[in-house]
């Protein structure tokens, strides 16, 4: 990950966002800047491996942006994995375990069928509980997911761990270790 440093410079820390002791990654600064946005998306879908995905899925809300940016570049679609009452229509949820409490991530039931390979993306991974309700959101559906793509990592928080258990390859650009 340290190739990637250029990037790493641009996101933004704010001391005790949203509460006293976090270090909050505002990735708001890497995305201001076109070309470091670019790049990011292009180092994402460098990072992709095996066949190309039918899908990528985005986690609400920053993952929806690159989640797009990342499907254009790959020519293939995009599924929003949703917080709960967004989505229109027929839906499956699963609800799944926060800090303190619950919280719940849809999608839309016919977004993806059995079979769909599909690379789920979002802007970082923490502890990994939102990316592993997705996981088991899609693979519920029958797709196939064994990838998911970040462009921050908090490895101290565990998130890649868990969702290495879970037979999913955590790939990140940057990292943000200690802090």
């Amino acid at each position: 990950m340290d190739e990637n440093g250029d990037l790493k410079d641009l996101i933004r820390t704010i001391p005790d966002h949203p509460k006293p002791g976090i270090m909050f990654r505002d990735i708001s600064t890497l995305m201001l800047e076109g070309g470091a946005f670019h790049e990011t998306i292009d180092r994402l879908a460098d990072l992709i491996e095996g066949e190309e995905p039918d899908l990528v899925a985005g986690i609400e809300a920053r993952g929806f942006v690159f989640a797009s940016a990342l499907a254009y570049r790959l020519r293939c679609g995009v599924l929003m994995m949703r917080k709960s009452g967004k989505l229109p229509g027929s839906r499956v949820s699963i609800e799944y375990a926060l800090e303190y409490g619950t919280d719940m991530l849809e999608m839309h039931d016919d977004a993806c069928g059995p079979g769909a390979k599909v690379v789920l993306v979002d802007d970082l991974l923490a502890t990994g509980g939102t990316a592993l309700a997705a996981v088991e959101l899609l693979r519920g559906r029958g797709a196939h997911v064994d990838q998911a793509l970040f462009v921050i990592d908090l490895p101290e928080l565990g998130g890649a761990a868990k969702l290495r258990e879970a037979d999913i390859a955590p790939l990140s650009l940057v990292a943000f270790e200690g802090e």
